[in-house]
């Protein structure tokens, strides 16, 4: 079974910086982390969860929401079964639990997919402030 375990989040005010986490372990489908594509959901209280962004398995190709669009990078190292987003000049309106998923890249499904209904194991949040 897969875990997901997202860390870096905290309270931080407007322009600055923070960079979240997300350690995978487990197998599941016959397949590890590589063969995963990799994703940041957020939710704000009252909302609806929202993507976020998204990474292929081999880390050659990433995708964002229109919001976070040259502030947000993701990354991953396969060797290091972790996957970020590092956050920049970031906003009040950026406030949420962030979440990562993670979608089985195995069975050939398209890809980028911004749904979280499509996500095959999900972690447990951080939370994310901004004050302004």
């Amino acid at each position: 079974q897969v875990q997901l375990v997202e860390s870096g989040g905290g309270l931080v005010q407007a322009g600055e910086s923070l960079r979240l986490s997300c350690a995978f372990s487990g197998r599941s489908y016959g397949g590890s982390f590589n063969m995963y594509a990799m994703n940041w959901f957020r939710q704000a209280p009252g909302a609806e969860r929202e993507f976020v962004a998204t990474i292929n398995w081999s880390g050659s190709s990433t995708y964002y929401a229109d919001s976070v669009k040259g502030r947000f990078t993701i990354s991953r190292d396969n060797s290091k079964n972790t996957v970020w987003l590092q956050m920049n000049s970031l906003k009040p309106e950026d406030t949420a639990l962030y979440y990562c998923a993670a979608d089985w890249a195995g069975d050939g499904s398209p890809w980028p997919k911004t749904s979280y209904a499509g996500m095959d194991f999900w972690g447990g949040g951080t939370q994310v402030t901004v004050s302004s």
